[in-house]
C-alpha cells in the first residue's frame, strides 16, 4: 500500500472556557440547542492516493523521507527534531500517565491502523481505552457528512500521542456528534471521572457561534479540570487570524478560535519545520499555505473577543492589547512538511494545528512522569520561562511569516510571543526541567 494525503488541516468543532470573565457581557448568542460544526474544506474529506497498493499489501514509505531537508516527518525524526528522542533515551517516554483525546463519533479501522502505524515504525503497542458517549450514530463515510472527517482526526490523534509519548495509556473519548453541546459534554465526562492527566482537543470554532450557555458549561468543567491539576490543550485553527462562519458555509469570519482561545486553555499553533538528515533541527516560519484552498491554511491566531488578557501574558504582550492572545506554544503543521500516519490500512499525510495538538499533550505528559506528580495548568509556567533567560534554550522562537489568509489581515511573527506561533515550537528536553520547575 502506498502513502496517502488526509487532509485534515483544520481544527474542529467546539469551544471550552475557563475563569477569565467575558470582555463583553451578551456578545455571544443566549440559546443553548448546540451548533454543529462541519469541516471548514471540503477536501478534509478527501483521500488522495498518488500511487496503487502493493501486491504483497506492504506500505511503501514515500519519498520525502530521502530529501534533504526532509519533505516529511516519521516518529523518529519529529523526535530528534525537537528534542523529544533525548527524553526517551533517559526513560521518560509517558508510562505511568494517561492523555485523553476528544473527538466525536468514530474510527472504525482505528485498531488496526495504529498496529499497522506501530509495526511500521517501530513502536511498542499502544495502551488505548475508547470511551465512546451515548448515542453515537452507526458509521457513514458519506464524505458530504462530519464522520469520515472525525474518523480521521481521530486516527490522526491517537497516533501522533503515541508518537511522543510511546507509553502512556490513552483515553479516547468519542462525543456523540459534531456538535459543541455534545463536545463539551464529552469533556465534562473525562474530568468528571478523572480519566487522564492530560487533555487534548483538535477541534474549534469561531468565538461568536458559541451560545452563553455552552461558554458557562466549559466554564465550569474547564475549572473542575485545574483543579485537579488536568493540563488542557486545543488546537488554534488553521484559518490564520478567521474561522468558518457560524452558518457552516465556506465563508469566514475575523475571529480568534475558541476552546483555544481559553485563559485556561494551552493553546498550539503551527509552524512550518525544516529538518535535515534524521531530523536535526534547521529553522522553522509561521505556517502559511496560500491557494490552491483544497491544501490551503494558516497556522490559527488572534486576539479574543470574550477573554481580557491574562495576567501571564501581560508582560510578553508588546501591543498593549488587553485581550487574551493566542496560540500559547507552536509545532509543525505545514502540509508540505506532514507526518506519516495509517489511516483505513493505507499511509497517509497529516498535518495541521490538530496534528500538532496531540504531541504537546504526550510532551506534557512525559514531564508528568519526570516529575511524578501532575502539572496542571502550564500556561503561568510558560510564560514565566518566555520572559526568562532560559527561553532561548527551551523554545525554538519562530520570527519569520505570518497568519493573514484568504484576505483576512493576521499578524506577524515576531521575537518573543506572537498571535502567530506564540512562544514558539519546543525544545524538549530543555523545557520539560523548566515545566518541572513550575515558577509562574
Amino acid at each position: 500500500m502506498s502513502f496517502a494525503r488526509v487532509r485534515t488541516l483544520c481544527a474542529r468543532a467546539a469551544v471550552l472556557a475557563l475563569s477569565a470573565p467575558l470582555l463583553v457581557a451578551g456578545s455571544v448568542p443566549a440559546a443553548s440547542f448546540g451548533h454543529a460544526m462541519v469541516p471548514a474544506v471540503d477536501a478534509e474529506s478527501q483521500v488522495d492516493f498518488y500511487a496503487d497498493s502493493e501486491a504483497d499489501g506492504t506500505i511503501t514509505l514515500p519519498p520525502c523521507l530521502k530529501s534533504i531537508p526532509l519533505g516529511c516527518f516519521t516518529p523518529q525524526t519529529i523526535r530528534a527534531a525537537y528534542g523529544i528522542q533525548a527524553m526517551l533515551e533517559q526513560g521518560i517516554n509517558g508510562a505511568g500517565r494517561t492523555i485523553v483525546i476528544i473527538d466525536a463519533f468514530q474510527s472504525p479501522t482505528l485498531d488496526t491502523d495504529v498496529a499497522t502505524f506501530d509495526t511500521l515504525f517501530g513502536l511498542p503497542p499502544i495502551h488505548l481505552t475508547k470511551h465512546p458517549m451515548v448515542g453515537i450514530p452507526p458509521w457513514d463515510p458519506d464524505p458530504n457528512k462530519p464522520q469520515l472527517s472525525f474518523s480521521k482526526e481521530i486516527t490522526i490523534d491517537v497516533e501522533l500521542a503515541h508518537v511522543a509519548a510511546p507509553e502512556a495509556a490513552i483515553v479516547l473519548v468519542e462525543a456523540s456528534s459534531e456538535k459543541d453541546t455534545d463536545l463539551v459534554a464529552a469533556t465534562q465526562f473525562a474530568v468528571d471521572n478523572n480519566l487522564g492527566d492530560v487533555i487534548t482537543q483538535s477541534f474549534g470554532e469561531a468565538e461568536m457561534c458559541a451560545s452563553q450557555a455552552v461558554l458557562e458549561q466549559q466554564h465550569a468543567v474547564f475549572e473542575k479540570a485545574a483543579e485537579m491539576g488536568i493540563t488542557v490543550f486545543a488546537s488554534s485553527g488553521d484559518k490564520g487570524a478567521a474561522r468558518q462562519a457560524c452558518d457552516g458555509s465556506k465563508t469566514l469570519v475575523f475571529s480568534a478560535s475558541t476552546p483555544a482561545s481559553d485563559p485556561g486553555v494551552t493553546a498550539v499553533g503551527g509552524t512550518r519545520l525544516v529538518a535535515g538528515k534524521e531530523g536535526a533541527y534547521m529553522s522553522e516560519t509561521a505556517w502559511n499555505t496560500p491557494a490552491p484552498p483544497a491544501i490551503a491554511g494558516a497556522s490559527g491566531g488572534g486576539f479574543s473577543t470574550l477573554y481580557r488578557r491574562p495576567s501571564y501574558q501581560a508582560p510578553l504582550q508588546k501591543d498593549n492589547n488587553k485581550a487574551r492572545g493566542v496560540p500559547d506554544v507552536a509545532y509543525n503543521a505545514d502540509p508540505g512538511k506532514p507526518f506519516l500516519v495509517i489511516y483505513n490500512g493505507r499511509g497517509a499525510f497529516a498535518a495541521g494545528t490538530s496534528a500538532g495538538t496531540p504531541q504537546w499533550a504526550a510532551i506534557v505528559a512525559l514531564a508528568d512522569q519526570a516529575a511524578g506528580h501532575r502539572l496542571g495548568s502550564i500556561n503561568k509556567t510558560l510564560y514565566h520561562i518566555g520572559k526568562s533567560d532560559a527561553y532561548s534554550t527551551a523554545f525554538n522562537d519562530v520570527t519569520a511569516g505570518n497568519n493573514t489568509f484568504m484576505g483576512i489581515a493576521g499578524y506577524d511573527a515576531k521575537p518573543g510571543w506572537d498571535a502567530v506561533t506564540g512562544l514558539g515550537s519546543p525544545n524538549v528536553a530543555n523545557l520539560i526541567p523548566l515545566l518541572i520547575d513550575g515558577k509562574g
